[in-house]
């Protein structure tokens, strides 16, 4: 691979060059990652400082996240802007495979020219975001894409990641979904910047909006964060459906970014994210080192035989293989 001619492709926004790029990033294969990390350096010198508008969405099973993105992106198309919508699926605890079938469920954005639609599996990792779902926000920044839609698997009360690669994070609920409240509170509710009540159109339209008022009444019990104004985090109504909401939830969204660049929360927090992702990567990386090296793998499995057989404790076999390191 010529690396300064497919970064100069995917900064000149050639679909097929890019969706290439997030294949080789995603591969967990030991020379794709050496290619990958040689693309990713050539885009960083070539893109220079470009940022899109990084927005995590997450929700409860059948919210209609997918219906939102696609109402929501068509929106954002609509008024000009380049939309990028990366879906993360859950994958097979038995078989490890994906249906992928997010793409298919936004027909319409689909087809649009100004949205780039990428569903990636989840490869059992925990967080509500594949592995390398980073490394492929920045492959679609340097795209010169404006806004990027990262939708996670679902939620609950660890999936908190996508909000180590987002600059805001929307928290999706359905009307009625008080008692949703308990199964996704602490972790989930601390980490959201606006909860957006979906479905509130027909019959549900009242019920969406008391559950609204529930959320917003939460919100308000919860710790100040230095980084929100006036008014953050907040709840809204929305409907996917009717449409209703979108531009409401846009203007907001935009002004709190506004406001995060203003005081500077938005270069301090980018660069508690990088980190983050750098911590996160050295750990992942002696994981894979356990199971690389074969004096150690031989030493893990001798240690977890002892272990199952009782014969040494957790802690003391951890702390032999530490050593080792």
């Amino acid at each position: 691979m010529d690396f300064a001619e497919t970064a100069g492709r995917i900064i000149a926004g050639e679909r097929r060059a890019l969706a290439r790029a997030i294949t080789l990033v995603e591969s967990r294969r030991s020379d794709h990652r050496a290619q990958a990390q040689d693309l990713l350096s050539a885009l960083r010198e070539g893109a220079g400082q470009r940022q899109a508008l990084r927005i995590g969405m997450s929700g409860t099973p059948g919210v209609g996240k997918s219906s939102f993105i696609e109402s929501f992106g068509l929106m954002l198309t609509g008024q000009g802007l380049k939309v990028a919508v990366l879906a993360v699926d859950p994958s097979s605890a038995r078989s490890g495979g994906s249906i992928l079938g997010d793409k298919t469920r936004m027909e319409r954005l689909s087809r649009d020219r100004n949205a780039f639609i990428r569903p990636s599996p989840s490869q059992t990792e925990l967080g509500g975001v594949a592995r390398r779902t980073r490394e492929a926000v920045t492959l679609c920044e340097a795209a010169g894409f404006d806004v990027i839609l990262i939708e996670t698997v679902g939620v609950g009360q660890s999936e908190t990641t996508v909000a180590e690669m987002s600059d805001l994070f929307i928290l999706l609920m359905a009307p009625a979904g008080g008692d949703e409240l308990q199964g996704v509170k602490r972790g989930i509710m601390e980490i959201a910047d606006m909860i957006l009540v979906n479905k509130a159109d027909g019959a549900l339209k009242d019920v969406a909006t008391r559950t609204c008022a529930d959320y917003a009444g939460a919100l308000h019990l919860m710790r100040k964060r230095a980084y929100d104004p006036a008014g953050f985090p907040k709840a809204t109504t929305v409907s996917a459906w009717e449409g209703n909401g979108l531009q409401e939830a846009w203007d907001d969204m935009e002004s709190l970014a506004a406001w995060r660049k203003s005081e500077g929360h938005w270069a301090r927090r980018r660069a508690d994210q990088a980190r983050y992702w750098f911590e996160e990567e050295v750990r992942l990386a002696l994981l894979a080192r356990l199971h690389e090296d074969s004096q150690i793998s031989a030493r893990m499995a001798d240690l977890g035989d002892a272990v199952a057989a009782g014969q040494v404790t957790v802690a003391e076999a951890s702390q032999k293989i530490m050593k080792l390191l």
